[in-house]
C-alpha cells in the first residue's frame, strides 16, 4: 500500500520559480539610489571699500515766512467779501465787509451826546462867568463862585467823554471793513458773504510778500543731528535750478498725528518756487555722500532666521559657508554692511536662496566670442532676466557629466 506522500510527485523547478519571483517583487518595491545634487554655478564678488552715493531727502513745501490771519475787530454779519483765494493785494485794500448799520446809528447817538454836553458845558461856562463878574465887585461869596466853577468841571468832563465816545463809535463803524494792513497773496478763506463772526474770528489768509521759507518734517531719530543754521540743499519737483537754504527753525515738540518734527528752512534768489510748490529738502547734516563703507546688492542677501546672511566662497574647497552680517542702511539698491565682512572676502551674488552649507560649486565663467553672439540672436530676452545666466551654467552642469 502506497502513503500519499510517496505518491505524489515532486516539482523541483517550481520551487526556483517561487524563489526568483519573489526576490523580484523585493527589489521592485526598496527605493532607488537619491541622485547626486549637481554641481552649481554661481556667480562671485569680491568685497571691498566704496564710497555712498544716496543722500537723505525730504518732501516739503514752500510757504510764506510770515502768514496773517486777518478778522473783524467788531462783531456782525458779513454782507460782503471782495477777496478770493490766490488773489493779490495791496495794503489798505478791502477784503470783506460788515453790515455797519448798527454801527451807525451808534456813532450817531455819540454825536448827539457830544452835542449836548457842548451845550451843557457852554451854558456852564457862561454862567461861571457872570458869577465872576458878581463877585469881584463884592455882591456874592466866593463860596457860591466855587460851585460855579466845579459845575463847568464837570461839564468840561462830560463834554470830552462825549467827544471820546462818539470817536469809540467812529472806529467802530470803521472797523466794519476788513482791510489788508500788508501786502501778499490769499492763500486763505474762511468766512463766506451771510455769516455772523464774532470779533476776531479768522476771515481771511494771506502770505506777506518777502521771504519764503521751505517747511518739511523729519523723523525723531533725525531731528536731532539738524541744527538752526545748518546748510540744507532745495530742489524744486519740476526741476530748475538747485537752492541754498539754511535750517531757521526746528519745532520743539513732535506732531501729534505724525509724531514728527517740523523744521523750516530759508531760502532766497530770484526763482524762488512759488508758494505751495512742492519741493525736496536735503539736510547737508544728514548726507553720507563719500563716506567709505562696504555695499553689497541685495541679491547677495538671504534671511537665516532673524539674522541677514551671505555665502562666502572657500577658494581651496571650492564650497560655500554661510556668514551672518549686519546691514546698516541702504544705499539706493545696495545694502550697507557694518559688521560681519571683511575686504578681500569673496561672496555669492545671485542665486542664494539654491544653496547649502558645504555645498561644491563653481565659478561662473561668462560665455565669450561667436557662442555669446549666436545665443544672444536665437534668444534676446535672455538679455532682461538677470537670474538665467547663474541658471543656465547650473543646468548646464548635470548634463556635460553625463
Amino acid at each position: 500500500m502506497r502513503t500519499p506522500s510517496a505518491s505524489r510527485p515532486v516539482h523541483r523547478p517550481s520551487r526556483f520559480l517561487l524563489l526568483a519571483a519573489s526576490a523580484l517583487v523585493l527589489a521592485a518595491c526598496s527605493r532607488p539610489a537619491p541622485p547626486e545634487e549637481p554641481v552649481r554655478a554661481v556667480k562671485l564678488m569680491t568685497v571691498g571699500v566704496g564710497a555712498l552715493q544716496s543722500q537723505v531727502e525730504y518732501a516739503g513745501e514752500v510757504r510764506a515766512r510770515v502768514e496773517s490771519r486777518l478778522g473783524f475787530r467788531v462783531a456782525g454779519k458779513i454782507v460782503q467779501r471782495q477777496a478770493e483765494l490766490g488773489q493779490r493785494v495791496k495794503a489798505g485794500e478791502v477784503l470783506a465787509q460788515l453790515d455797519p448799520r448798527d454801527y451807525q446809528l451808534a456813532a450817531d447817538s455819540a454825536r448827539a451826546q457830544l452835542a449836548s454836553a457842548t451845550t451843557q458845558r457852554d451854558l456852564a461856562a457862561a454862567d461861571y462867568k457872570r458869577y465872576q463878574t458878581l463877585k469881584d465887585q463884592n455882591f456874592i461869596s466866593g463860596a457860591e463862585l466855587e460851585r460855579r466853577d466845579a459845575t463847568l468841571k464837570a461839564a468840561q468832563a462830560t463834554l470830552d467823554q462825549a467827544r471820546a465816545q462818539l470817536s469809540s463809535q467812529g472806529n467802530q463803524a470803521t472797523y466794519t471793513r476788513l482791510v489788508a494792513d500788508v501786502s501778499g497773496v490769499v492763500t486763505g478763506i474762511e468766512a463766506e458773504p451771510g455769516q455772523v463772526v464774532a470779533a476776531g474770528t479768522p476771515v481771511v489768509r494771506i502770505a506777506q510778500d518777502g521771504p519764503r521759507d521751505v517747511v518739511f518734517a523729519v523723523p525723531e531719530d533725525k531731528v536731532a543731528q539738524i541744527a538752526v543754521g545748518s546748510d540744507v540743499a532745495v530742489r524744486g519737483w519740476s526741476g530748475g535750478a538747485e537752492l541754498a537754504g539754511k535750517v531757521r527753525e526746528v519745532a520743539a515738540s513732535a506732531d501729534a498725528a505724525t509724531r514728527t518734527f517740523q523744521v523750516k528752512v530759508a531760502i532766497e534768489g530770484s526763482e524762488v518756487p512759488p508758494l505751495g510748490a512742492t519741493v525736496y529738502a536735503r539736510p547737508k547734516a544728514l548726507s553720507h555722500a563719500g563716506v567709505s563703507a562696504i555695499k553689497l546688492p541685495t541679491s547677495a542677501l538671504r534671511q537665516e532666521g532673524q539674522a541677514t546672511a551671505v555665502w562666502v566662497y572657500d577658494a581651496a574647497s571650492s564650497t560655500v559657508k554661510s556668514q551672518v552680517v549686519q546691514i546698516a542702511t541702504a544705499d539706493g539698491n545696495d545694502a550697507v554692511v557694518a559688521g560681519g565682512l571683511a575686504p578681500g572676502m569673496q561672496v555669492v551674488s545671485t542665486g542664494v536662496h539654491v544653496l547649502s552649507p558645504g555645498q561644491k560649486v563653481t565659478v561662473y565663467q561668462p560665455k565669450t566670442g561667436g557662442a555669446a553672439a549666436a545665443k544672444a540672436q536665437t534668444a534676446p530676452g535672455n538679455a532682461a532676466l538677470p537670474a538665467a545666466p547663474t541658471d543656465a551654467p547650473a543646468a548646464a552642469a548635470p548634463a556635460a557629466a553625463k
